[in-house]
C-alpha cells in the first residue's frame, strides 16, 4: 500500500479523498488558531498589567509603603507564575515559539533581582532604574507576543481564504499536480544537467521527492554529480597543492641562486662576503637583523665579520664574543642544524645585549664545512619567530653555501701566501746564483786589492780593478735581468708577441743576433703557462749570455697540441757528463723548477764546442685540463 501511494499512479487516485482531509484539517486548525489568539490576547493583558504592577510597587517602595510591597510582590510572583503555567480558568498563555519562550525567561531572570530590592529597605536611585530596564524587558516580551499573534492573525487569513477557494481550487487541482509531480521534477534534472555540462558540479536535486519514480531518478543524478565533484575537486586539489610546491621550491631555487652569485662576484675579502650574504640572508628570512660571525682558528672566540641593521651599541659590544658567554656560540660545534633561542627565557650568564635591544627571538645557523666549522649566522627578530621544517633546511643549505666560500676565500689566500713564498723562493735563489756570488767574488777581489796597495804592488793593483769593474758590470746586468724577467707578463693570448719581445731585449741588452722561427698551430696557451714558458726562455737566454760565448740565438717554437720550445745557440758549450754542469750553469735547476709547475719536460743538450740546445716540452692538451696541481698554476 505504502509503495503504491508513493507512486505516480496511488497519488493521481487519492486526490478526491485530499480535498476532503484538507477541508476539515483547515477547519480543525482553524479552531486552533483561534484558541491560540485568545491565550496569546490574554497574555498581553497580563504582561501590561506586570507594567502597571512595576511601577506601582517602585512607587510605594519609594514613599516609604513598604507595608503593602509584600502583597503586591506575591500578586506579581502570581502573574508571572499563570504566564508560565496558563490559567485553566481563562485562555491565557504564551504562545509556544521560541522567541517568546526566550522573552519571558528574560523576564523572568530580571524579575528576581528587582524583587529582592522591592523588598529591602533600601533602593535609592537604582530601584527607579532597574525597574525601567525590567519594563523595557517586559516590553520586549510583547512584541514578541504581539508578533506571533500578528504571524498567526495572517495566518488563520489565510485559511479562512483557502477554505473559500477550496472548491474552486479543485478543478485545477490535476493540473498542478501534474506539474508539481511531474513537470518540475523534470524541470530541475534537465536545469542539473544544464548546471553540470558548465562545470559546475555543486548542482543537487532534492532526493525527498514524493513521487518515487522521480526520488529515484534524483538520487541517481545526485550520486553521478558526487562522483564526479570529487573526482573534479581531487583533481583541482592536486594541481593546487603542485603550484604551492612548485611556488615553495622556485623560492628556495632562487634564494640558493641569490647565494651562490655571491661567489661568482669576487669578493675581495672575508669581510665583504659576509657584509654581503648578512643582506641577503637578512632578506629572505625576513629577519629584523642578521650577523655574521667568524671563528678564530683556536675556536674560542667568535668575530663580527658582516651585521645588517645591528644597533651601534651592540656591535660595539659584542665585536668580539667569547664562546660561552652568549647562547648563540654555546652549541657551535654540536649543534646540527638551525637552532631558535628564545631570549626573554635564557639564564643570567648570557650578555643580555639582544635583549637590550628589544630583540625577543635569535636564529642561530653554524657555518661549517667537510673541513671545519667557520662560524655562525644570526638571525635577530623582534618578536616570536618558529622555524618550520623546510625553512630550516633553506637556512642550512644557505649558510653551507656561503661556509664553503669563505672557505674558498681562505684557500684562495693560502695559495696566493703559498705562490708568493715560491716567488720568494725562486727570487732568492736567483739573486743567491746571481749576483750574491758576483758580490762574494768582488768582496774577495777587494781583499786582494787591500794586499796589493799594501804591498805597493802596481800591476796587481791594476789587474784585481780590472776584475771588480767586470764584477760590477756582470752584476749590473744580473740586476738588469732580473729586473726584466720580474716584470714580465704575457699580456697577449698568443704567446708569440711576448717572445719577440724577449728577444729584441736580449739583442739590446747583449749584442747577439736572435731569430724566433714559429711553426705549427695550436691553443694558445693559458696565461699562467705562458708566464712560466717566458721565464724558463729568459734564463735559457740569460745562460747563453753568460756562459755560452755564443754569436747568434735560434728560438724555435712549434705549436700543436703538445708544445715545444728550443733555444739554440752556437757557443762553446759544456761537457754533460762532468760533475761541475749544474756548479756553472746554475741557472739550470730554476728552470727545472718552473717547468716542473706547469707539468712540463726540460731537455738539456751540449757538448764542448758545438753549442747548447735547450728543449722544454710541455704535455699535451688533455693531460693539461687533467692536471691535479691546480692551484699550483694560480699561484705562479
Amino acid at each position: 500500500m505504502r509503495k503504491l501511494l508513493r507512486s505516480l499512479a496511488g497519488k493521481l487516485a487519492l486526490i478526491q479523498t485530499t480535498f476532503l482531509t484538507v477541508a476539515l484539517a483547515s477547519i480543525a486548525f482553524t479552531l486552533w488558531v483561534s484558541w491560540q489568539l485568545e491565550g496569546g490576547a490574554g497574555a498581553i493583558n497580563e504582561a501590561g498589567r506586570m507594567r502597571m504592577m512595576t511601577y506601582r510597587l517602585t512607587l510605594a517602595h519609594e514613599t516609604g509603603g513598604q507595608a503593602e510591597l509584600p502583597d503586591g510582590v506575591a500578586a506579581f510572583d502570581a502573574m508571572v507564575r499563570n504566564l508560565r503555567e496558563g490559567d485553566p480558568s481563562r485562555p491565557l498563555f504564551i504562545p509556544d515559539n521560541q522567541a517568546c519562550i526566550e522573552r519571558f525567561a528574560e523576564v523572568e531572570r530580571a524579575w528576581q533581582p528587582l524583587r529582592a530590592k522591592l523588598l529591602a529597605e533600601q533602593g535609592g536611585p537604582a530601584l527607579r532604574q532597574q525597574a525601567d530596564r525590567f519594563v523595557t524587558t517586559v516590553d520586549s516580551f510583547v512584541s514578541a507576543i504581539e508578533h506571533a499573534i500578528a504571524t498567526r492573525t495572517a495566518l488563520l487569513g489565510g485559511l479562512c481564504f483557502g477554505l473559500v477557494v477550496l472548491v474552486a481550487a479543485a478543478s485545477v487541482v490535476f493540473v498542478s499536480g501534474t506539474l508539481m509531480w511531474i513537470v518540475r521534477p523534470l524541470q530541475r534534472l534537465r536545469d542539473g544537467l544544464a548546471t553540470m555540462a558548465a562545470r559546475d558540479f555543486s548542482q543537487r536535486i532534492d532526493e525527498r521527492n514524493s513521487v518515487e519514480e522521480f526520488s529515484s531518478l534524483a538520487q541517481g543524478f545526485n550520486q553521478m554529480a558526487d562522483a564526479l565533484q570529487r573526482s573534479y575537486a581531487g583533481l583541482e586539489a592536486k594541481v593546487a597543492a603542485k603550484t604551492a610546491n612548485l611556488a615553495q621550491q622556485n623560492e628556495r631555487l632562487a634564494a640558493l641562486y641569490d647565494v651562490a652569485l655571491l661567489a661568482a662576484q669576487n669578493h675581495d675579502s672575508m669581510e665583504e662576503l659576509a657584509q654581503s650574504f648578512a643582506q641577503k640572508i637578512c632578506r629572505i628570512a625576513g629577519a629584523d637583523a642578521a650577523a655574521v660571525r667568524l671563528a678564530t682558528e683556536d675556536g674560542e672566540r667568535l668575530l663580527l665579520l658582516g651585521q645588517v641593521r645591528l644597533p651601534q651599541q651592540m656591535r660595539d659590544a659584542e665585536h668580539c664574543v667569547r664562546v660561552g658567554e652568549c647562547a648563540c656560540g654555546e652549541h657551535l660545534e654540536t649543534a646540527p642544524g638551525a637552532r631558535v633561542i628564545p631570549i626573554r627565557q635564557l639564564g643570567p650568564r648570557t650578555l643580555r645585549h639582544c635583549e637590550a635591544a628589544g630583540y625577543q627571538t635569535v636564529v642561530a645557523i653554524p657555518m661549517r664545512t667537510q673541513q671545519r666549522t667557520h662560524g655562525e649566522v644570526e638571525l635577530f627578530f623582534y618578536g616570536e619567530r618558529p622555524i618550520p621544517e623546510a625553512e630550516r633546511h633553506l637556512l642550512d643549505a644557505l649558510v653551507g653555501q656561503v661556509a664553503s666560500q669563505l672557505e674558498n676565500l681562505r684557500l684562495a689566500a693560502r695559495d696566493r701566501e703559498m705562490a708568493i713564498s715560491e716567488e720568494r723562493n725562486l727570487l732568492a735563489q736567483e739573486l743567491h746564483d746571481s749576483i750574491a756570488q758576483s758580490l762574494a767574488f768582488l768582496k774577495i777581489q777587494v781583499q786582494l786589492l787591500r794586499s796589493a796597495l799594501a804591498k805597493q804592488r802596481a800591476e796587481e793593483v791594476e789587474r784585481t780593478l780590472g776584475e771588480i769593474d767586470a764584477g760590477v758590470r756582470e752584476s749590473y746586468a744580473d740586476v738588469r735581468e732580473l729586473l726584466l724577467h720580474f716584470r714580465t707578463r704575457a699580456g697577449h693570448e698568443d704567446i708569440e708577441h711576448a717572445l719577440r719581445t724577449t728577444l729584441s731585449k736580449f739583442e739590446l741588452q747583449s749584442g747577439l743576433t736572435a731569430r724566433l722561427v714559429v711553426t705549427g698551430q695550436g691553443v694558445p696557451l693559458p696565461p699562467d703557462e705562458q708566464i712560466q714558458v717566458l721565464h724558463i726562455v729568459q734564463e735559457a737566454l740569460s745562460n747563453v749570455r753568460k756562459h755560452a760565448g755564443a754569436r747568434s740565438v735560434e728560438l724555435r717554437v712549434l705549436q700543436g697540441p703538445q708544445w715545444r720550445f728550443e733555444v739554440w745557440d752556437d757557443g762553446a758549450g759544456f761537457d754533460q757528463s762532468g760533475d761541475a754542469a749544474d756548479e756553472t750553469h746554475v741557472g739550470l735547476h730554476i728552470m727545472r723548477e718552473r717547468a716542473a709547475r706547469i707539468g712540463a719536460r726540460l731537455e738539456i743538450r751540449s757538448s764542448a764546442g758545438q753549442g747548447t740546445q735547450v728543449t722544454l716540452l710541455l704535455p699535451p692538451r688533455q693531460e693539461r685540463q687533467a692536471d691535479t696541481h691546480e692551484p699550483q698554476r694560480e699561484s705562479a
